[in-house]
């Protein structure tokens, strides 16, 4: 698999140590919180509800065994035994002491990680399939362009200071995983005439104010992609609003200027920046196309896992819904959930890092991706393996066959960690999960999204869930609206608000109404929710979450 330390070893030493200092600065009061905030942010230290947090970026996803077991040591050492995954690919670690935070980032450049520009009015982690180089839908493995755009990008001194924080997505299938759509800029592989390129967009994004993103250009050569997405964010950087923060990301820029408008001003940037490129990003693109060259794969017979599904209901039922079919025959792509009964979504423990690592190494190429929906995948595992790997994941907590399930969601922190925060949103994410298993309806129910947020920064993703749920607070009390019809991956979609929220405690009750109208409508097995809800509407869904009152 690709490795960026002997690149980048030299460069994370001297950032960590320059924050050991600004850190030393501001425990002696040096610095105040309001001169520390810009630096820390820059290494990727923010100030939570309870104490400082500390995101670690994963470049595209993509991490090593050793990596790995390095993040156990930081949630062992410094943090309460266990790390978050995010939906831009990284982990977080919430509960650090500022004073430890340096030797958490000196442990990390040992193994070349870092936090850098994981925070801040920069340019974020670029992300994309977690099933890059591995999915049988792909038109190219995108991880070489997201690793030309990470070393781009990484200290890009003209885009420091944008007017907001800026996110990149690149999706190589034929069906998108990256989530394209709701990115600042989304980049999806094609070929034209035999020629690789990207279909570019531009001005997603969720928050306050959820839009999608528009077609830029429907084809760009490859050999154009720095230059093109250099001319993208000047463009940007300069239109862009900054009187009101909220109003600062690209997706305001464009719905306020027009598509035409920002096309014609980024085809002019571009045919200037082109002309300052000397082939030096098509150089580093050759080479990292070569370094990711793909795991000397076996051909072994699969015979042991046919007859595992047969024997097995347990493993049959988590061979169906947790593995990902593989571009190599006898082969497949492994999801391991992190939202086992009980367990915080997206929470993984120390020990629980330790095994994916050993399993990496046993079963699985060495190569662990950090998936958009806070789970890993295991990308390349023989069939032959699976029986032992589930073995492996059953004794650990880590087997529960629910991958694009009813309790797979999506959860930001809300209000148990985040200062941001106006509701909770862990609670009711295990709750809406524990009943639906306790009724035994998750497999019948099916493939569904449900996406939760405590805020309306929409960290949680709840524009893109099939049900969406957003939390707010009311004089007080905290209230969830819910969305419906939102979709992050076939059709791209934002949901529409249902109607009036519910309180905490009718969230549930009305989830379950919900999901058992669905079960009565659709046509037959084969018919997602979401397939459902855009043949019939919101009506009779809305209907069964506001019910008429009964009359006496």
């Amino acid at each position: 698999m690709f490795d960026v330390r002997p690149v980048d070893t030299d460069y994370v030493r001297h950032r960590a140590a320059e924050f050991r200092a600004q850190v030393a600065r501001r425990l002696d009061g040096s610095l105040t919180e309001d001169e520390f905030k810009p630096l820390r942010l820059m290494n990727g230290v923010y100030l939570q509800l309870h104490a400082y947090m500390l995101r670690v970026a994963v470049p595209y996803g993509t991490i090593s065994p050793d990596q790995m077991r390095t993040l156990a040591v930081l949630a062992e050492k410094w943090d309460k035994g266990y790390g978050h995954w995010t939906t831009r690919q990284n982990i977080q670690f919430n509960w650090p002491k500022l004073v430890d935070i340096p030797d958490m980032l000196d442990a990390l450049a040992e193994v070349g990680m870092h936090a850098i520009q994981t925070s801040g009015n920069t340019i974020r982690n670029v992300t994309t399939d977690a099933f890059a180089g591995a999915a049988f839908d792909e038109a190219a493995d995108p991880r070489p362009y997201a690793e030309l755009l990470r070393s781009w990008s990484t200290d890009h001194a003209e885009f420091q200071f944008l007017p907001r924080k800026f996110k990149i997505a690149i999706s190589g299938g034929k069906k998108d995983r990256a989530v394209i759509a709701a990115h600042d800029i989304g980049l999806r592989l094609t070929e034209r005439n035999g020629k690789t390129g990207f279909e570019v967009w531009i001005g997603g994004g969720l928050g306050r104010t959820p839009l999608l993103g528009k077609v830029v250009r429907d084809f760009l050569p490859e050999e154009d992609l720095l230059p093109y997405v250099e001319a993208i964010i000047a463009t940007y950087n300069l239109s862009g609003r900054r009187d009101n923060k909220y109003k600062a990301r690209i997706k305001i820029t464009v719905h306020e200027r027009g598509i035409d408008v920002m096309r014609a001003e980024i085809e002019e940037e571009f045919q200037a920046r082109r002309r300052a490129f000397n082939g030096a990003d098509r150089e580093a693109l050759a080479i990292f196309q070569d370094r990711f060259r793909a795991p000397s794969f076996r051909n072994a017979p699969v015979d042991g896992f046919e007859a595992e599904r047969a024997a097995n209901a347990a493993f049959r039922s988590w061979s169906d819904t947790n593995l990902h079919a593989h571009k190599v025959d006898g082969y497949a792509s492994v999801v391991v959930t992190f939202k086992a009964p009980g367990q915080t979504p997206g929470d993984a423990s120390a020990d629980q890092m330790r095994l994916l690592a050993d399993l990496a190494e046993r079963y699985g190429h060495h190569d662990l991706r950090i998936m958009h929906d806070q789970n890993v995948a295991l990308p390349h595992v023989h069939k032959s393996d699976l029986p032992e790997l589930y073995a492996a994941l059953r004794e650990a907590g880590l087997a529960t066959a629910n991958a694009g399930l009813t309790s797979d969601i999506i959860a930001c922190p809300g209000m148990d960690y985040c200062a941001l925060a106006t509701a909770r949103s862990i609670p009711i994410a295990e709750e809406i999960a524990d009943h639906f298993r306790a009724l035994g309806l998750e497999q019948e129910i099916g493939n569904l999204n449900i996406r939760i947020s405590g805020c309306i920064n929409a960290c949680g993703h709840h524009h893109l869930g099939h049900i969406g749920i957003l939390g707010l607070d009311r004089a007080g009390v905290e209230n969830y609206q819910i969305t419906l019809g939102g979709d992050a991956y076939d059709i791209p979609a934002i949901g529409e608000r249902a109607g009036a929220g519910f309180p905490a405690e009718e969230v549930v009750p009305a989830i379950d109404r919900l999901l058992r109208a669905y079960l009565e409508v659709r046509e037959d097995a084969s018919e997602r929710f979401i397939d459902a809800y855009r043949r019939l509407g919101q009506a009779p869904f809305k209907a069964a979450l506001y019910p008429a009152p009964a009359h006496a």
